[in-house]
């Protein structure tokens, strides 16, 4: 990495090279490649890890407002393909509901590449 080549999908580490690791911080932090203990990239058991990420281990984020986001392919997927993953990230978010939120829990659901507008999955409006 430090001679400039970072095309990876994931980092995973075991917690005690994550000295190592941290001196990559400002290469690997924009990118959204640090591990994480939280999202299970920092463990001693990388086998399973790499596993699951390599079975489709969906990974999300919720800002404060309730927005969640995520990756669900890429530009050379087919459209299969990206309509399987979005359906499975919507069961999954759907799956971690907790008991406690009462009323509606998924208000709307657009779907969008990074810089491209959104569309609305409901009615296929751009917004």
């Amino acid at each position: 990495m430090k001679s400039g080549w970072a095309d990876v999908d994931v980092v995973v580490a075991t917690p005690d090279v994550m000295g190592e690791v941290g001196k990559l911080g400002r290469i690997l932090g924009p990118r959204g490649l640090m591990p994480n203990p939280k999202v299970g990239t920092v463990t001693f058991d990388v086998a399973k890890a790499v596993q699951e990420l390599k079975a489709g281990k969906i990974e999300y984020r919720v800002d404060k407002s309730g927005n969640i986001a995520g990756a669900v392919g890429k530009c050379s997927f087919d459209a299969v393909k990206l309509a399987e993953n979005i359906k499975a990230f919507y069961n999954s978010i759907v799956a971690a509901k907790p008991s406690s939120a009462k009323g509606q829990y998924i208000k709307a659901v657009y779907f969008g590449s990074t810089m491209g507008p959104s569309v609305n999955i409901v009615d296929g409006t751009i917004k």
